[in-house]
């Protein structure tokens, strides 16, 4: 009999191990894979305001173009983004004088504000690029990548989300992405291909 009432415990001790290690598995699933919804094309950004690498507060209102805003979410790490600089910082200074501004902003929450002004002045960056601690900027956009890009029209509608264009390597460019979506909105034309796949290193949230 007392074999049989030990066995019956043992029975239960590992019933309970193994359901706390189920729900310990469900709680860690809920943390790792937090799902992000992206605005829709069309949807109308609210403004918000972030501090550039000096502390400097930023409103989106305050660097938006006149007729455009590309946001990029961009990483002083990833090879992927580091690949872009140049040319994200080609379409700053081909845009900027057409009315549609670019903006950087970094969620990544090992990259430190004295990290990206650096980064910034050795890669010869000027345009603005802001620190988005706690990545709460990139969670209500619902960016994954970098670089990702977010294209506004004037009036903060999304015009063109995802990647600045098809190669990492510039030999192998197909599709200017970007250039052609934001060409469209100082034309006053619908962005032909409102949509890509961004691609680069996933952003590394806290």
């Amino acid at each position: 009999m007392k074999k049989l009432a030990l066995t019956f415990v043992l029975a239960l001790i590992v019933c309970a191990a193994v359901a706390t290690a189920q729900q310990s598995q469900m709680n860690a699933g809920s943390t790792n894979n937090t799902v992000r919804t992206t605005p829709d094309i069309n949807s109308t950004i609210a403004d918000f305001t972030l501090p550039d690498a000096s502390g400097k507060q930023h409103s989106l209102r305050s660097l938006r173009g006149a007729k455009g805003t590309a946001l990029i979410f961009v990483s002083t790490q990833c090879p992927v983004s580091n690949a872009y600089n140049e040319r994200m910082e080609k379409l700053a200074q081909d845009y900027r004088a057409k009315g549609i501004n670019v903006i950087g902003i970094n969620s990544n929450k090992a990259e430190t504000p004295d990290v990206i002004k650096a980064h910034a002045q050795e890669r010869n960056l000027t345009f603005p690029i802001l620190k988005d601690a706690g990545n709460k900027i990139a969670d209500r956009f619902g960016a994954e990548f970098t670089p990702e890009v977010y294209l506004l029209d004037a009036n903060n509608r999304i015009v063109y989300h995802g990647r600045i264009d098809n190669a990492r390597n510039p030999q192998m460019i197909e599709s200017n992405d970007l250039r052609d979506a934001a060409d469209a909105v100082l034309a006053g034309r619908p962005v032909a291909r409102a949509q890509t796949k961004a691609f680069g290193c996933t952003i590394k949230r806290s």
